[in-house]
């Protein structure tokens, strides 16, 4: 099987190289390598490679700056995954397996969402997010399939992992919003998630994917201050203080409950996640040796 990984520089991009399976002849092309809104660019790549499978990993995922910078995001999030759309509906028989986001629904329910629950973003990267989501499916129809996910960090990159550890080793007390809920997912488990898609064709349309269990970011930053220091990340638990999303002033709203319901995945795709905290462990104990060399 031939796939094609775009964005492979980002946190689940180096993830999906890492897990791919031994029978999978993979190009993996980072932001450098191929620049997904450059047209030309992208149909020489596909023509080229002929991947049976695209999975795009690229992403402008930088929310407040979105507000901004909404011809960036807007490029990156859906007017690229349109043309990697595009592409694979003219090599015919590729598939697109395109990640999107929890951020595309407005955060008002009361229930987790489901995939045929209608959308309703409240900020700029979320409505490039579910432009991206049109754009793939009007342009490949029953050979896409979108995977909305949610909170997603890794051991790499800029995330909120990162933030709260740089800010934990400073010893300083750290506050978190606690209103707003969701699920943390590791980069790993979404992208051992998006190989299981690969390997099976018959699947398309809109899936739901996260870590199981349920989390507000203080219930996440608690959960990083207890266990990082048992990886030996930080040397001694730091105090995460609750508060409000009105105390932590932001460019962007944030949904206030993003909860996806990933039931009819798992019965799709045949795995189950990993409880969030299980997998925030594994990834706090991958960090190690890097902090410690």
């Amino acid at each position: 099987m031939r796939v094609l990984i775009t964005g492979s520089g980002g946190q689940v991009g180096r993830e999906l190289v890492r897990a791919a399976p031994p029978d999978a002849e993979l190009r993996a092309l980072s932001r450098g390598e191929l620049d997904i809104g450059d047209e030309a660019a992208v149909w020489a790549v596909v023509k080229e490679f002929m991947p049976a499978v695209i999975i795009n990993a690229a992403a402008y995922t930088a929310v407040d700056r979105a507000e901004t910078e909404r011809d960036l995001a807007w490029k990156v999030n859906a007017t690229a995954p349109r043309l990697l759309a595009q592409s694979a509906a003219a090599q015919g028989g590729c598939r697109l397996i395109h990640i999107s986001s929890d951020y595309v629904f407005s955060g008002e329910s009361s229930r987790p969402y489901r995939t045929d629950d209608g959308p309703g973003p409240i900020n700029e990267y979320g409505r490039s997010k579910l432009g991206g989501e049109r754009a793939v499916q009007q342009a490949l129809g029953a050979m896409a399939v979108i995977v909305r996910s949610s909170w997603v960090y890794s051991a790499h990159e800029r995330n909120f992992l990162h933030t709260m550890l740089r800010l934990m080793r400073e010893g300083r007390p750290v506050r978190v919003v606690a209103d707003q809920i969701g699920a943390p997912t590791s980069a790993a488990s979404l992208a051992s998630a998006l190989w299981a898609f690969a390997s099976r064709p018959g699947v398309s349309g809109l899936h739901h994917w996260t870590d199981a269990g349920v989390a507000s970011w203080y219930d996440f930053a608690v959960s990083i201050a207890d266990q990082a220091v048992v990886a030996g990340l930080i040397p001694d638990r730091v105090e995460v203080t609750p508060i409000a999303t009105e105390e932590y002033p932001t460019a962007a709203r944030r949904p206030a409950f993003s909860l996806l319901d990933t039931r009819p995945t798992v019965a799709a795709v045949g795995t189950r996640p990993a409880h969030w905290a299980r997998e925030l462990k594994a990834t706090l104990q991958s960090i190690r040796p890097i902090q410690a060399t």
